[in-house]
């Protein structure tokens, strides 16, 4: 284990917290931009401290990313594993305070909507370290999900919120975090999402593994429809499962579908059978997954992370819920947002594929997130300007 000394004045330490698939996606660009601030020789040196909480335990899930990706390994692992979400969370309260008090850290990042974020958002606030939420403002309007009571509580509890849209800024505004009468002078600003960062950066290299995935489920590129399901709501339901997987079946081509962990458990305790026209298979890691999405015909998906990349891959998205957080891909027409009943799924992927908006279309940004992050959380640390040795490295220049 690392623990870090007390700090000279030339160098300031953060302490990132993640452990589940998209975080570790986010993961990746901001670590790469740290590395160029560093390798830029600006004052202060960043100490980077990669704490995984182990909420993803399964190695297929995990594991893999790291490899794939080039992600720094973790300096802590919490392996916190399977429970309730009350379980789950006091585990990684407990074992987190303990690693954030051993640690002379200026901030934590915290990164989307997970049980992670929710702990590492109420760890830092009673230890009182400063915390800066990659990934703010965004809602759903879906009151009783997990997920949006960990965007709430993470953006209330962050003294900086690094929003990944405009819409998402507003919903900020909207509940008074960095306005003129916040009581905590918390700050907002609008970087983009880090995840278009990641795809950009990996995206040719994802390419080297679309022909032996193809070869290997029997698929033709532009052919097949990519199933994907992991929220509690439909997962943890056998009939809403039953009418997805129903739907699949009905349609005209094959449908990938990598089957995640607590998706086979419920699949195995309902005898729900997966065969037919849908081609299942282990959970893909991530370079897999982009070369997957990018030569599907259609992409069917209750996450919000795989919305996204289908959105910046220029892949159609039908969305298995009611709302989603990412309502500007539903006003660009390239997301259809149609539940879990089987005639809607059928009806929206068997519909002609509309026009693809224009390039300038870009509500997430240009791909350099991860260096107006670092860039942000310098400023706020010591009140100067942007510094322009990392947003040069993550533009590329």
């Amino acid at each position: 284990m690392l623990t870090t000394e007390p700090k000279t004045n030339g160098s300031t330490t953060w302490v990132s917290i993640v452990g589940a698939r998209p975080q570790f996606v986010k993961l990746l660009p901001v670590c790469q931009a740290i590395a160029a601030h560093n390798a830029s020789q600006c004052s202060p040196r960043i100490e980077h401290v990669i704490v995984h909480t182990g909420q993803h335990y399964d190695r297929d899930v995990a594991g893999v990313f790291f490899e794939q990706m080039g992600i720094p390994e973790p300096d802590y692992n919490l392996a916190v594993g399977s429970g309730s979400h009350g379980t789950q969370l006091a585990r990684m309260m407990e074992r987190l305070e303990r690693v954030l008090q051993t640690i002379h850290c200026d901030w934590v990042i915290i990164y989307g909507d997970t049980n992670s974020t929710l702990a590492g958002a109420l760890v830092s606030a009673r230890l009182e370290i400063l915390a800066a939420h990659v990934e703010a403002g965004c809602r759903s309007g879906e009151w009783d999900l997990p997920e949006e009571h960990a965007r709430i509580v993470a953006d209330h509890l962050s003294r900086l919120l690094l929003a990944p849209s405009h819409r998402a800024m507003e919903n900020l505004h909207r509940e008074g975090i960095g306005s003129p009468q916040d009581p905590l002078a918390r700050k907002t600003h609008f970087v983009g999402d880090v995840m278009f960062d990641a795809l950009l950066h990996n995206l040719q290299i994802a390419e080297n593994y679309v022909q032996p995935n193809l070869q290997k489920f029997g698929l033709e590129s532009g052919r097949y429809y990519l199933l994907t399901l992991h929220r509690a709501q439909n997962t943890k339901n056998p009939d809403r499962l039953r009418e997805i997987l129903n739907a699949a079946q009905k349609l005209d081509c094959p449908v990938l579908f990598p089957i995640h962990p607590r998706t086979q458990k419920v699949l195995a305790s309902a005898c729900i059978s997966v065969n037919g026209n849908i081609r299942p298979a282990g959970p893909f890691g991530y370079m897999d997954m982009i070369a997957l999405e990018r030569h599907s015909r259609k992409i069917l998906t209750d996450s919000g992370g795989v919305q996204k990349e289908a959105f910046y891959l220029s892949v159609p998205c039908v969305t298995l819920r009611e709302t989603t957080e990412w309502n500007e891909t539903v006003e660009l027409g390239v997301n259809q947002i149609v539940g879990t009943d089987q005639d809607r799924i059928v009806e929206a992927v068997l519909a002609p594929r509309g026009p693809w908006p224009a390039k300038e279309a870009l509500p997430y940004g240009d791909g350099t997130a991860a260096g107006k992050i670092v860039s942000a959380i310098l400023s706020a640390s010591n009140g100067a300007g942007s510094h322009p040795s990392v947003a040069r490295a993550a533009s590329g220049d």
